[in-house]
């Protein structure tokens, strides 16, 4: 891991950057308020809320740590990175009950759209010399009753071999390791990439005190993140993971599920890995 990017890779930047390209998200995706959902929901976390001050018998000081807290947690910008964290993995179990196709898991705070397109077969963008083990990423997407789907779209993004995202680290290109690939008339694709690596969430700011305070580990286990649709059919949003891997068992976020764990095998020469991967895809 370098220190010029280490050094740099701070909880307030990044969450600056995630805060950011949330409320690009919310500016095309603005939907009605029902003030009944509103008033449901809210009573129900405050009451809960209650509900555990009165167990607990929580004293004032502790209320005033939890408000401090609370302000620094806006102050570093984080409010992107605690809900993805701890709270995301259960809205996404949720919103996929009744998926048939391809389990989903949570999007993160990294995502970034737009990325370049690419054809069926393709290699991620990176840099000349981007270190890690060479992977390659491939498979087919399918509806539920088997049919491929032409032309489906494969967005893919992930960490560097150091745990870094570009956009979110000083120093990466502006698009390393994210491209939307276009499968083919078969549905088929094949991605060209490295292993990303397991990494830490950013333990400088207010969530990294909550970590510290809790006795809790800040680390997510190495991940591929897509999103994949097709016309008519439901986008899902996944994350992939490699077995063996570090903290795939105790992963902060929660977000592992059985269904979404890789076992890549050595190709070639050794140096490299190659596992396949297929989607299938609900109606929309």
């Amino acid at each position: 891991m370098t220190n010029s990017i280490s050094e740099q890779t701070t909880a307030a930047a990044s969450g600056a950057a995630a805060t950011k390209q949330f409320r690009t998200k919310q500016r095309t995706e603005t939907t009605g308020v029902d003030t009944k959902r509103v008033d449901t929901l809210v009573t129900e976390l405050l009451t809960a809320a209650h509900d555990i001050i009165r167990r607990h018998k929580v004293t004032y000081s502790e209320y005033d740590a939890l408000k401090s807290w609370l302000i620094q947690v806006g102050e570093d910008g984080e409010w992107p990175l605690f809900l993805d964290v701890w709270v995301e993995h259960v809205v996404e179990e949720v919103a996929g009950a009744d998926r048939e196709g391809t389990k989903g898991t949570i999007e993160g705070p990294y995502y970034v759209p737009d990325s370049p397109r690419l054809p069926a077969e393709a290699i991620l963008p990176m840099r000349d010399d981007e270190p890690g083990t060479p992977l390659l990423f491939q498979g087919q997407v399918r509806a539920v009753d088997g049919t491929p789907l032409v032309g489906a779209s494969v967005e893919m993004w992930q960490a560097d071999d150091d745990g870094f995202y570009s956009q979110f680290a000083p120093n990466l290109p502006e698009w390393n390791l994210r491209g939307t690939v276009i499968a083919d008339d078969q549905g088929h694709f094949k991605i060209h990439t490295i292993q990303p690596a397991p990494y830490q969430i950013p333990t400088d700011g207010a969530c990294g005190k909550l970590i510290a305070a809790a006795g809790w580990h800040a680390w997510r286990p190495a991940h591929l993140h897509l999103k994949v649709s097709a016309p008519g059919r439901e986008l899902i949003t996944t994350q992939l993971y490699f077995k063996g891997g570090s903290h795939v068992t105790d992963d902060i976020a929660s977000a592992v599920k059985p269904d979404l764990i890789l076992d890549p095998t050595p190709v070639g020469d050794g140096t490299g890995r190659a596992v396949t991967y297929d989607f299938v895809l609900d109606k929309a």
